[in-house]
């Protein structure tokens, strides 16, 4: 079951996202704790001034009123008590009679829970309500006279609390608008933090990408004392030894090739001398006793195989010296496979598809090798027919060598064209050699091509050589 990926971006992205959600959440909560701890200050402030001017107004008007009074008087007296509130609706009820300072104003808003809280307690209460989307605080009392006289009058005030909201609402939007600002500040300093953060982040891989091209001089300035600083140190050590093993390893590659070549070469005088005279006790084997004649033959044999082998080193030594070069031609390659085949008689053994007119600049001795080698293991190890196909099209040439046989193990495949590989069932140039496919695939590449080596489904093997269909002109 594929996994949704949400994609993250770099560490300096991370890094400032997570720097400024930081800031952004610490903000948010920071402004809503003040927020709420401001509009509770407003309106308390509003509400104690708001009960201490009602208390007060009550306490003036209250001194002069006759009780019980009449709905005229009490209409009186709403109104004087409202006089010195501002905006403010009040409201008294005495028993049966009800009368406001405004005959228009909604007496709804004085709730049933208020009015109750008002009667049983003698206390002054007060409640916030909404009416039409508006904000009101409704404050209620009830009269006591100082003869210790209780009342049963009931004055209740309704102020609007517009003017507070309207400052609220003016905090919540400047505290709104300065949090842009600390976002975008916060942002800065991120982006501030990320470069000095991640600039040793950035040296490290920059070296590393460097190392791993195979410039082992590279290093990392080392700057502070922190963890990053202890990273750098470490990458210096490690870069250090193994620029000092590459080195080692170098140095005895190139030692052990130089004695490859020096021996080889060294091997080819006193083979020379033992050709020629191999050459001649085989001519004249026939004419010695049968013993002497199986040993001059063997001998010939085995001093053949020690020269091809010598060849094989010397020209692989060629190779990892980068010495070697092409001596190109345009060339007809299907003329160039009937002329390998015809030379070694193997005409009469291998099938050949070769299309006519596929012609290309390649070194001839080279080509030669390498389709001597393919053919050759094909009819060693490989079962019959042998065949070859040569086609071409606008952007390669290619060159199949298949067979019946039993093919190549699995485990063999990766290895066929390593050096001195051998197995009984893998292909290699020779019994003795090891270096045939090697060489092989040594000639395609410096033409800019390649083999490769794979199983048929059918069963056996094919060799595929694959050359550029438009080899540069000018080949080294």
């Amino acid at each position: 079951m594929n996994r949704l990926r949400i994609p993250t971006g770099g560490l300096r992205t991370r890094l400032v996202v997570a720097f400024v959600l930081v800031t952004l959440i610490t903000a948010v909560t920071a402004t809503a704790l003040a927020y709420r701890e401001s509009r509770n200050a407003v309106l308390e402030r509003a509400q104690n001034a708001i009960r201490t001017d009602f208390r007060n107004r009550v306490g003036e008007v209250a001194a002069d009123l006759d009780i019980p009074p009449d709905r005229d008087t009490l209409a009186r007296f709403s109104t004087s008590v409202a006089h010195g509130l501002g905006d403010a609706v009040v409201v008294a009820r005495y028993h049966d009679l009800t009368a406001t300072s405004d005959s228009h104003a909604d007496r709804t808003r004085i709730t049933p829970e208020l009015r109750t809280a008002v009667r049983t307690t003698g206390r002054m209460r007060f409640q916030r309500v909404e009416w039409h989307g508006e904000p009101f605080l409704v404050v209620g009392a009830s009269v006591a006279f100082d003869t210790g006289r209780t009342s049963d009058l009931d004055v209740f005030t309704i102020a609007p609390l517009r003017a507070e909201e309207e400052d609220i609402a003016v905090l919540l939007e400047t505290v709104r608008e300065g949090l842009i600002p600390v976002v975008l500040l916060a942002a800065a300093l991120a982006l501030l933090a990320a470069r000095t953060v991640l600039r040793p982040v950035r040296d490290l891989g920059l070296a590393t990408r460097m190392l791993a091209a195979g410039e082992l001089s590279a290093r990392v300035a080392v700057k502070g004392r922190d963890e990053l600083a202890q990273l750098a140190e470490t990458f210096n050590h490690t870069a250090e030894s193994l620029q000092t093993s590459v080195a080692e390893l170098r140095a005895q590659e190139e030692r052990a090739r130089r004695f490859v070549a020096d021996v080889s070469h060294e091997l080819r005088t006193p083979l020379a001398a033992m050709t020629m005279v191999s050459t001649v006790l085989d001519e004249d084997a026939d004419q010695l006793p049968p013993d002497s004649a199986l040993a001059a033959r063997t001998v010939s044999t085995e001093i053949a195989q020690l020269t091809r082998l010598v060849q094989d080193l010397i020209e692989i030594s060629r190779f990892d010296a980068k010495t070697v070069s092409l001596e190109a031609a345009e060339t007809d390659l299907a003329e160039l496979v009937r002329s390998t085949l015809t030379r070694r008689g193997w005409t009469g053994q291998v099938h050949t598809d070769l299309s006519d007119g596929v012609r290309a600049r390649v070194d001839r001795r080279r080509i030669d090798v390498v389709v001597a080698n393919l053919v050759g293991n094909a009819l060693r190890h490989g079962g019959q027919p042998v065949a070859v196909v040569l086609r071409t099209t606008d952007h390669e040439i290619t060159m199949e060598v298949t067979d019946r046989g039993p093919g190549l193990p699995s485990e063999a495949l990766p290895h066929v064209f390593d050096r001195f590989f051998k197995a009984d069932t893998a292909r290699s140039r020779s019994e003795g050699s090891g270096l045939g496919s090697a060489i092989a695939l040594e000639n395609a590449q410096l033409h800019g091509g390649t083999i490769t080596a794979a199983n048929r489904p059918g069963g056996g093997a094919v060799f595929t050589l694959r050359l550029p269909g438009n080899p540069p002109q000018d080949i080294p």
